[in-house]
């Protein structure tokens, strides 16, 4: 497919992507628009016009109605903007509704009511075994049977660009412990599926029913404090240090856009018990690259991910749990086999035992004060051009006293 819109090459954001975010011009109100080539469509716009069906989806500040309305409705609303956007016959009418990029403010794109981060991939796993249970078998016995997750603070998902406040906690100190601001500041390179379409207390949701429940997917940077988490995470888990800030993209990439990105998982070995197997390949071919103060640290790729997305879903709520509208599903760290492949500073400084050196002759084992991480992603598209997931980007400021 071709559009009318001018697209520079490999912007990541072409007619075959339309990724769903919020946002507002100087002195105006959020609203929901698609980003196209260097612009951003506004759909409550083109609904006033007529030329989009709405319930009021778009003039909100949030995508949640629209995610709410189920794939009956996604799937329409995206064939009706991609005509849109390549039959010239309509681009009188719709270009008044394109804003370039730079002059718009990008918001939080959809509210989270509850947030699952889960332990997905086997490199990241054994690596922080390794790190964190020297002497011991690097993946716990439950590990291959089940997705690994705890349940995050969904109050601390924070936009893209939010400041991220060093935290202060507990930690171990030669004769107890200490109190005070992390010294071991991480990162953890994630993607996330966000739920569009609900589901009932009591109900399980098998991975054959992933795409009536899953709007879509965005980028995702769980920060952690990883001295804290030594110390707090046993018996029950991670909890000061890793609640206080998860950073998404402005960009939702919908679950369509990425069929072309769709690749057979790695074998799970032992099978899965049946509610976790899932007989398409859920496995998705997106490129992750980690920036330290404007300089890539590592490339982690998202295709080697043990655990998908899909059985991710039928874990959650495998019990009778609920989902809800703009629930978001962490994929945990990604990383691969290699050093310049690990999505997370633990594992790139072996914690802190093997400094990065940076380009400018800086080095790092954690985060200072002022350093700006920015994660970014790409996956293939239909028609041979790169999706894109936006980035998603902190700077870090001193703890408060």
């Amino acid at each position: 497919m071709s559009t009318w819109v001018p697209v520079p090459e490999g912007s990541g954001f072409g007619v075959t992507n339309l990724p769903y975010g919020v946002f507002s011009q100087r002195g105006e109100l959020p609203r929901v628009g698609v980003a196209i080539g260097d612009h951003v469509l506004d759909l409550a716009e083109l609904a006033g016009a007529g030329l989009l069906a709405d319930r009021r989806w778009f003039a909100a500040g949030s995508l949640n109605a629209f995610m709410s309305a189920g794939r009956a409705v996604w799937q329409p609303t995206r064939d009706r903007i991609i005509t849109l956007l390549t039959d010239m016959s309509y681009r009188d009418e719709v270009e008044p509704a394109l804003s370039p990029m730079a002059d718009v403010e990008l918001h939080m794109p959809f509210a989270v009511p509850d947030y699952v981060d889960f332990y997905s991939s086997r490199e990241h796993a054994a690596n922080l075994g390794r790190i964190l249970r020297p002497g011991s078998e690097p993946l716990l016995p439950n590990w291959t049977h089940l997705p690994v997750g705890y349940h995050g603070r969904s109050a601390t998902v924070v936009p893209s660009g939010t400041p991220i406040v060093r935290p202060s906690g507990q930690r171990r100190g030669d004769h107890g412990p200490v109190f005070g601001p992390t010294q071991k500041l991480d990162i953890e390179a994630e993607i996330g599926c966000v739920v569009g379409m609900p589901s009932a207390l009591g109900q399980r949701v098998p991975t054959t029913a992933f795409r009536d429940h899953v709007f879509g997917f965005v980028l995702v940077n769980d920060w952690s404090a990883r001295d804290v988490q030594a110390w707090e995470y046993q018996p029950l888990g991670p909890f000061l240090s890793k609640s206080f800030a998860t950073s998404i993209a402005p960009w939702v990439v919908p679950v369509e856009a990425l069929e072309a990105a769709r690749v057979r998982p790695p074998e799970q070995d032992p099978p899965p018990l049946p509610y976790l197997r899932c007989d398409e390949p859920w496995g998705l071919d997106i490129r992750l690259a980690i920036e330290l103060n404007g300089h890539v640290v590592s490339r982690p790729p998202f295709a080697g991910m043990y655990w998908t997305a899909p059985q991710q879903l039928a874990h959650t709520t495998v019990n009778g749990a609920v989902v809800r509208t703009g629930d978001l599903l962490a994929s945990g760290t990604v990383s691969g086999p290699t050093r310049d492949q690990r999505g997370s500073l633990i594992e790139l400084t072996w914690n802190g035992n093997e400094p990065l050196e940076l380009p400018d002759g800086a080095r790092r084992v954690f985060l200072e004060d002022g350093d700006t991480v920015r994660i970014t992603a790409t996956a293939p598209g239909t028609d041979g051009t790169p999706i894109g997931f936006g980035g998603v980007v902190g700077t870090v400021y001193p703890a408060t006293e």
